[in-house]
């Protein structure tokens, strides 16, 4: 019985359990295309250039107002637009509620990197909610970085742009 006890000792000490130390699990995931290189060209605080509307069988509407866009590090993104009453009416109808001629929201992203679509989840927004409108929120965007320019892009069931938004990087992000 010694003898066993023995032979277990040594075994057990002389092998290295895998989990003894960091498993590598390759390179780590910041290359072009990946998660983590999408969210660096979103993240920043961008200025809205312009907002436009797209309403089926009408002439498209351009959007005025002033506008901030604000995404972190790990998809939090925050919107705040300022627009009149007539536009708060506008962006109602397209399913971007307003409150007190505003747009303001915090929630999370999902990026689809295929696509290149970002997915606005609102704080309070249940998982899945019906888009509202042809521009709501809910509704995914493509979106594209040139530069210091931000177009966001939202489709319709039909495969034509609803709405493009076009935000430019404030200078120090």
């Amino acid at each position: 019985m010694l003898f066993g006890a023995a032979i277990v000792t040594v075994a057990l000490h002389g092998c290295s359990a895998p989990w003894q130390g960091p498993i590598n699990m390759g390179p780590t995931d910041t290359g072009a295309g990946t998660l983590t290189a999408a969210r660096a060209h979103l993240e920043g605080r961008w200025t809205n250039v312009s907002y436009e509307l797209f309403p089926p069988g009408a002439a498209p509407i351009s959007i005025g107002g002033t506008g901030l866009l604000t995404y972190d590090a790990y998809g939090n993104m925050t919107i705040e637009v300022r627009v009149d009453e007539a536009t708060a009416r506008i962006l109602g109808a397209a399913g971007i509620p307003t409150t007190n001629n505003a747009v303001i929201t915090s929630g999370r992203t999902a990026i689809d990197i295929q696509a290149r679509t970002l997915t606005y989840v609102v704080e309070g927004q249940k998982a899945f909610d019906a888009p509202g409108g042809p521009a709501a929120l809910s509704r995914p965007r493509h979106w594209q970085v040139d530069g210091d320019m931000l177009t966001l892009t939202t489709m319709g069931d039909d495969g034509k742009p609803t709405s493009i938004g076009r935000w430019q990087k404030m200078k120090g992000n």
